[in-house]
């Protein structure tokens, strides 16, 4: 009976999710098309970064334009459907994933599914509807605290260094792997690393794979700065930005606050004796300070905080009053606040308030009070 049930839900989600893309997305997923036509120039060994492509400039390593290879060799629309399939694919390892990693939990696995479906649905949906990677790297990463959990140190380093080709930004776990995991874990993701870099010089050659690293650098830095107002930009710098003015001084207090967030992860650290099975706390903490700390933190890549909403919904009933009150504010204005409930003037007034940025640095610090309660 429970093999027909899970059977049947599944036909029934197939089902669901061809009808949301058939409607929706086989129009959309504009990130997807911008990857794939990087992808289809690196098989003709053409330049990546091209500043004639705009707002849509291919922003990822070289590597990732090779390995993706095979989007490129179907059409634009076949590569959609595919690429749609395998979020879909990630997406659920993400969930099961953030559950079944968290040591002692408190609730039951279809609770906390249900949670996190419903918390963070508003960046799954925006991820969905971009056709964009943070599915990806949030499946490698939580592929890298799995393989830890089994003590497969090398394994979670070589996750890590292939989750930087996806995203640069999983270099942030590189000390924390370092402090907690000894040299082991640390100098596979190096060796990844520096692999990944090389690797593109077997179709570009050492010269033209160069160009293409400055071409990535170059592209990385440009698009920083008028990026930093975007109301779905979510990060600590664009936060100052948007209250005080681009300029020294936020940029000041942006890397001040950039410099607490390492405090907290620190502390969370420090405490670790607290608990037997430390690093899932850790890990989610990284996880959600990633798109804070990313000058380029657009708002989905919240997505990645899924292991930290996890964490606090299943300890939640083990808070005082007035930390339950903060961490169920955090998470209704971080995940609940969407634009199709508020209408345009006054979503874009409320992410212009950086009022997301602030209730996710807000459940940051209950993830530390997490540690010192002991719970996890």
């Amino acid at each position: 009976m429970a093999t027909r049930l899970r059977a049947v839900t599944f036909l029934a989600l197939t089902v669901v999710a061809l009808v949301f893309y058939q409607a929706r997305l086989r129009h959309e997923m504009i990130d997807f098309v911008t990857w794939r036509q990087a992808v289809v120039r690196a098989l003709d060994a053409e330049p990546l970064y091209r500043a004639e492509d705009g707002h849509y400039q291919y922003k990822y390593f070289p590597l990732f334009a090779i390995v993706m290879a095979p989007f490129g060799l179907v059409d634009r629309e076949t590569g959609k459907l595919l690429w749609f399939g395998v979020l879909i694919g990630l997406l659920v390892a993400v969930i099961r994933w953030s559950i079944t990693a968290l040591p002692d939990r408190r609730l039951s696995q279809r609770v906390l599914m249900w949670a996190a479906i419903v918390l963070m649905a508003k960046f799954f949906a925006h991820e969905l509807l971009l056709g964009q990677t943070n599915l990806l790297i949030g499946g490698l990463l939580l592929a890298a605290l799995v393989a830890l959990q089994r003590g497969h140190r090398a394994a979670a380093g070589t996750f890590v260094g292939l989750a930087v080709f996806v995203k640069p930004y999983a270099l942030i776990l590189v000390p924390w792997l370092l402090v907690t995991q000894a040299w082991p874990a640390a100098a596979m993701t190096a060796l990844v690393v520096v692999a990944g870099l090389l690797m593109p010089a077997a179709v570009y050659g050492w010269g033209g794979n160069l160009e293409l690293l400055q071409g990535w650098l170059r592209t990385v830095s440009d698009s920083t700065l008028p990026n930093l107002l975007n109301n779905d930009n979510v990060s600590i710098a664009s936060m100052w930005a948007k209250w005080l003015g681009p300029g020294s001084t936020a940029s000041t207090l942006a890397w001040l606050t950039v410099g607490a967030t390492v405090i907290l992860v620190i502390a969370a650290w420090r405490q670790r004796r607290k608990v037997p099975a430390p690093e899932y706390l850790e890990f989610a903490l990284l996880l959600l300070l990633i798109p804070l700390i990313s000058p380029q933190g657009w708002d989905y890549v919240l997505l990645l905080a899924t292991p930290a909403v996890v964490c606090l919904v299943d300890r939640w009933r083990e808070f005082s009053r007035p930390w339950q009150g903060v961490v169920g504010v955090a998470l209704a204005l971080m995940c609940l606040t969407m634009f199709d409930i508020m209408g345009r003037a006054l979503y874009g007034r409320f992410m212009s308030l950086a009022v997301v940025t602030v209730s996710a640095l807000a459940l940051a610090v209950c993830l530390v009070h997490t540690r010192q309660r002991g719970l996890a």
